[in-house]
């Protein structure tokens, strides 16, 4: 498959192939996992997994239409990497919802006499294994878990899998940015946001 298949197929796509090339959001690790299998492209010659931008574009289409039936403040969007905690704060900020960045106390969606206790509808995590507390618990609370999965992830407790670089800064920014747009496109709302506004100063 040439650039020129890709476009054709993308035609329907939230932003053009070249943009998602460009924030890497298709460049996965070096390992795969069975779970991840059906979202991988290719292997490059270097031996990083290439992650499928039509699986991509359209799971993030899903994701928003997912999340944006719940109630704004009952999404929690949870991130422990470096890279994802300013995206997922504005993607939280923006569609009304709540973000817990950095550690994750354990607890907090099963202990109600801890003071960060809350109770959201459904989880959005930026990577399965960092945010492993955060599954768990969500789980163990019957909470829907809409996660960003390299191609190294386990996507066993996982509702709604975004396959994508979930390392990367600009990719990040990327997904958050489109998934803000879809979201507050498919509650009728419109944003000024553009991805740079989801691109933390280095």
């Amino acid at each position: 498959m040439n650039s020129n298949d890709i476009e054709i197929e993308l035609k329907e796509s939230l932003v053009p192939v070249e943009e998602y090339l460009a924030a890497g959001v298709h460049i996965g690790t070096q390992q795969k996992s069975k779970d991840m299998k059906k979202f991988i492209y290719r292997v490059r010659g270097d031996g990083l997994y290439i992650l499928d931008i039509q699986e991509t574009d359209s799971r993030i289409k899903t994701a928003a239409d997912f999340i944006a039936k719940y109630d704004a403040p009952k999404v929690l969007v949870v991130t422990s990497r470096q890279y994802g905690q300013y995206p997922a704060k504005k993607f939280a900020t923006a569609i009304g919802g709540t973000y817990k960045v950095g550690r994750f106390i354990p607890g907090m969606l099963t202990n109600q006499n801890i003071p960060n206790y809350i109770e959201p509808d459904v989880v959005v995590v930026t990577d399965p294994i960092g945010d492993a507390q955060a599954i768990k618990e969500a789980v163990q609370s019957g909470i829907p878990v809409v996660a960003l999965c390299d191609t190294n992830n386990m996507t066993k407790y996982i509702d709604l899998v975004i396959p994508t670089n979930n390392k990367g800064r600009k990719a990040l920014s990327m997904v958050y940015f489109l998934l803000t747009r879809e979201v507050m496109k498919a509650r009728g709302l419109a944003t000024s946001l553009t991805q740079e506004d989801f691109e933390i100063e280095l």
